[in-house]
């Protein structure tokens, strides 16, 4: 299928596997962090007691509900009015690939600088989906 309309979707759902991923790493690292002994369950209430290695897990994990919902929602306007086109596939693409970046950049190292210099592909991508919803908008 090359309609766009359907390509579109699969970095979409890129994303969301992203999320369920990060999901089951972080519950992996708590269990296997309590099983240890290195912290109870506790700690885990409030996070400011888990281990730095789990908080950037946890951090990250917050991150996938922030930026992009925003694409999900040009994602789904789009679609709706059916305005989707070769470049918002490449934008979806662009945006998932910095989200994994970023992802491995937050959760791997402390390396705040480089964060935020990956943190602007996914930002390109997320950019160039609002963008082409608003000119949709402004042609009304």
């Amino acid at each position: 299928m090359t309609d766009p309309r359907y390509l579109v979707l699969w970095p979409v759902l890129a994303q969301i596997g992203l999320t369920f991923a990060l999901y089951a790493w972080l519950s992996a690292a708590r269990v296997l962090a309590v099983r240890s002994g290195e912290v109870r369950y506790g700690c885990f209430e409030l996070g400011r007691d888990e281990p730095v290695r789990i908080a950037r897990i946890t951090r990250n994990l917050a991150n996938q509900f922030e930026l992009p919902v925003i694409v999900f929602a040009c994602v789904a306007l789009l679609v709706a009015f059916d305005a989707v086109t070769a470049f918002d596939v490449w934008a979806g693409w662009i945006f998932f690939v910095g989200r994994v970046v970023h992802s491995g950049v937050q959760t791997l190292t402390d390396d705040v600088p480089l964060r935020g210099r990956v943190f602007l592909i996914n930002t390109l991508g997320c950019a160039m989906l609002v963008g082409h919803l608003g000119l949709v908008a402004l042609r009304g």
